[in-house]
């Protein structure tokens, strides 16, 4: 497919952007937390990747190259912006932010059609409430915490996109889940006896859990 890729072939260039579209979206909306910003840079990671295919030697995996472009550009919009725009606008989203290419985020694990119209406006509130905490994560701790947790990269590859030691790695996914995890902390008391939430910390994993149903940061 690399070969392909270079020699411009459109097919190639239609798979590459199916097979990794929404992942460089769901990272890049989580750095930004800005659908329209986040589209906007998807589109520009997607044009770096295409004229930069003929300088991919594949000293790393096509996936971390991308995640790697991605994370670049999705960091270098939010330091222009701030540079920018901070005082023109707020970077948070709209009531909507959940809906668009952002909603096909949720985990088809996470969905059951067979629970009850409570049981899934639950689900939808435990979801929102864990990206709005989760976007008050510091960097670059909450990158980490999303390339672990959302994207399900391996400390390996997560040390090669961004650029830093295992060691590094593993430290910022700790200190991330510990800072979800107290931001989360009261939320849960408040509710999470009507709801049947309940918070685990253990040493590979920090999970919101409601009855079999976990929702994994």
């Amino acid at each position: 497919i690399i070969q392909e890729l270079k020699a411009g072939s459109e097919e190639a260039y239609t798979w590459l952007v199916g097979e990794f579209h929404q992942p460089v979206y769901s990272v890049v909306y989580r750095i930004l937390t800005d659908p329209a910003d986040a589209a906007d840079t998807t589109q520009e990671v997607f044009l770096k990747v295409f004229r930069g295919m003929k300088h991919f030697h594949g000293e790393s995996s096509l996936k971390t190259w991308i995640y790697r472009i991605a994370i670049h550009e999705a960091s270098n919009r939010r330091r222009w912006w701030f540079r920018h725009k901070a005082k023109e606008t707020s970077m948070e989203p709209g009531e909507n932010s959940l809906e668009g290419p952002f909603a096909q985020d949720t985990n088809p694990a996470l969905v059951d059609h067979h629970k009850s119209p409570f049981e899934m406006v639950a689900d939808h509130e435990v979801h929102a409430r864990v990206e709005e905490e989760l976007r008050q994560v510091a960097e670059p701790y909450r990158t980490a915490v999303v390339l672990r947790g959302i994207e399900e990269l391996s400390y390996e590859e997560i040390a090669e996109i961004t650029q830093v030691t295992l060691g590094t790695v593993k430290s910022r996914i700790t200190r991330g889940r510990d800072a979800l995890r107290k931001r989360l902390t009261g939320y849960v008391r408040e509710v999470g006896s009507e709801i049947g939430l309940s918070v685990e910390q253990d040493d590979e994993d920090f999970q919101i859990q409601r009855s079999r149903v976990e929702v994994t940061s």
